[in-house]
């Protein structure tokens, strides 16, 4: 025959101090997944925005003209602040290739946005000229910038977008691993 046991009291209080259970280690954002996937996102965005300007059918308030890449935009907002850069100046400002900035710049001369001309001190060199086709492109694309950026921004304290900005252009000077 089995013996009941009868249930046992509940334990007294202990009076020692309990010792804390162990903090586990506040997790790190993951970074590059973080920031591969807001790339992404704003790819996404210019490409939407850039359809909506350049009315391609069904994108809401299109406009009927063609308008400026996310990075033709870049060329075209260097230019504004120093026409008849170089072709090394501009592959400098905009953080490309000089090769990558050459095709560039030829595919905007076809709509009349730039013009490439020699340097008269060096005919090696040629600068990039900022036409009046590619000057008037320069309001829609600072709107675009402007929703843009007010989009990136809410919900932010300037300090916390301040931490943001400098973090990016860290991330900007890292060297290729060798």
């Amino acid at each position: 025959m089995s013996e009941r046991r009868a249930p046992r009291p509940p334990a007294a209080p202990d009076d020692r101090p309990q010792s804390p259970q162990p903090l586990q280690p506040l997790q790190r954002p993951r970074l590059i997944l973080l920031l591969n996937s807001a790339q992404r996102r704003l790819q996404q965005w210019l490409g939407a925005e850039q359809a909506r300007l350049a009315g391609v059918p069904g994108a809401p308030g299109a406009a009927e003209d063609a308008v400026p890449s996310a990075a033709q935009a870049g060329v075209l907002f260097v230019l504004d602040g120093q026409d008849g850069a170089t072709m090394g100046e501009l592959a400098q400002a905009l953080d490309l290739a000089p090769s990558a900035v050459s095709g560039l710049v030829q595919r905007m001369e076809a709509p009349d946005w730039v013009q490439r001309r020699p340097c008269p001190d060096d005919a090696r060199t040629q600068r990039v000229w900022l036409l009046p086709a590619g000057r008037a492109q320069l309001p829609r694309m600072r709107q675009a910038l402007a929703r843009l950026n007010a989009a990136l921004a809410e919900g932010f304290s300037e300090a916390e977008l301040q931490t943001v900005a400098r973090w990016l252009r860290h991330v900007q000077q890292l060297e290729a691993a060798a």
